[in-house]
């Protein structure tokens, strides 16, 4: 017998929707990370362009939890759609509605229907920091490397 803690494990999260008929973020598959945001709206993102779609959603989140929007894999592989500012943040006071802002790094504009799977949401718990003024950092195997300083291999 193969136990599965990560299938057996559930914690249910209360978050407050506003959504029009057909637009409540759903997960495609159990233990998805990601929640899929529909398009409320038919829109083109321009080739090279961009695109502020708005989902039909709004939600309230609990104090110390935020909402990510990611890009759906789907879309940047088969249409090269990402979302511009990854991940889009919904802090937990924003009560407006969701909009994705897509961007189009093809030669070719793309088409969005009323219904479309444009991005995801992932809910995720932080932690707010104590900001400590310092005059220096303690030292780090790292340091100071940064873009590329650990090589391509």
């Amino acid at each position: 017998m193969v136990l599965d803690y990560a299938l057996t494990v559930n914690k249910n999260l209360p978050v407050l929707i506003v959504a029009e008929d057909g637009f409540v973020p759903t997960y495609a598959q159990p233990g998805d990370a990601g929640a899929d945001l529909r398009s409320r709206v038919a829109a083109v993102v321009p080739a090279h362009g961009r695109a502020l779609v708005p989902t039909g959603v709004s939600i309230a989140l609990p104090n110390g939890y935020v909402g990510l929007v990611h890009p759906r894999s789907g879309l940047a592989h088969k249409h090269g759609i990402t979302v511009l500012n990854t991940p889009g943040t919904i802090d937990a006071g924003y009560r407006g509605e969701i909009a994705v802002n897509l961007f189009n790094s093809t030669d070719v504009d793309f088409a969005v229907e009323i219904g479309d799977r444009i991005a995801q949401l992932v809910i995720q718990q932080i932690e707010h920091a104590q900001f400590i003024t310092v005059e220096r950092l303690p030292e780090s195997d790292r340091g100071e490397g940064g873009h590329g300083s650990t090589g391509k291999k």
